[in-house]
């Protein structure tokens, strides 16, 4: 469904990506792991479209994107559109805050299908009740919905384009962890229901255990180490997977026994001091 070979992005004399090559599966589920810096969330950038590469190649069903050099046609966009879509992490600042949920979604769908009034309709309706959202939450601002609702009505908006490829960068970082879990089984339905492949950005290695089937670690823009979930998790080959797999609190952490400041950052986004 997805293949990136040798990808590189350059930001001047800075490598943020480099020679970045994996393939996703039609219905598949990847996981790109690494601490904050390491270029996964460029390379989703990359992948959607919404940053130029610098080289590599990226294909969509075999068909390859071109690198974005000049700024492509509505047409285009709306058919890049239904190839892949982004759902990011706070969605309260990719939502239109003006805007009613329900009209969001529609809007979506309008852009990317032409259907009578009736049928759009229906097909809101069906997307916010596949992702768990009823009538009053269709009617409300985003302001008014929580956390975990704004990032349903985020995903339903990009399940509208009915994409081959949905990327979640850092998707459930900012719920609590019941909405996480919400969310994860909520992305392992639309799977099996839709056959969307999912391309998952996240430093949180206990997600990566329920959302994909395989993973992808980078180090400072390059892949370090890739392979299925359960191997990776179980057998890690390089020293950096080994500190990630390390730092993850275990049954009875305290923030007193953290014995790897370096590592505990790289899960969090955080310094420890």
């Amino acid at each position: 469904m997805l293949e990136v070979r040798n990808l590189r992005k350059e930001f001047g004399d800075f490598v943020a990506v480099d020679d970045v090559t994996f393939a996703l599966p039609q219905r598949g589920s990847l996981a790109i792991v690494g601490e904050s810096g390491s270029g996964k969330t460029t390379t989703a950038r990359m992948i959607a479209g919404l940053e130029t590469q610098s080289g590599g190649h990226i294909l969509v069903e075999g068909e390859e994107r071109g690198p974005g050099h000049k700024r492509p046609r509505s047409g285009e966009r709306r058919a890049r559109g239904r190839q892949i879509q982004m759902v990011f992490q706070d969605p309260y600042s990719s939502l239109d805050r003006r805007q009613r949920v329900g009209a969001a979604v529609a809007e979506a769908v309008a852009l990317h299908r032409r259907l009578p009034t009736d049928r759009l309709r229906a097909r809101v309706a069906e997307l916010l009740d596949m992702v768990g959202l009823d009538d009053r939450q269709a009617a409300a601002l985003p302001r008014a919905l929580s956390g975990g609702q704004r990032q349903r009505a985020a995903i339903a908006r990009a399940l509208a384009a009915e994409p081959r490829v949905l990327i979640l960068d850092e998707a459930i970082a900012a719920l609590d962890v019941s909405i996480q879990a919400q969310i994860l089984r909520l992305l392992a339905d639309i799977r099996a229901r839709t056959g969307t492949a999912l391309l998952f950005i996240t430093h949180d290695l206990g997600a990566v255990r329920h959302i994909s089937d395989d993973m992808l670690v980078m180090q400072a823009g390059k892949v370090v180490e890739h392979g299925p979930v359960a191997t990776v998790l179980a057998d890690p080959q390089h020293p950096y997977t080994r500190r990630l797999i390390a730092s993850v609190p275990k049954p009875g952490w305290t923030p007193r026994r953290r014995t790897d400041p370096a590592a505990a950052q790289a899960l969090t986004g955080r310094a420890v001091s």
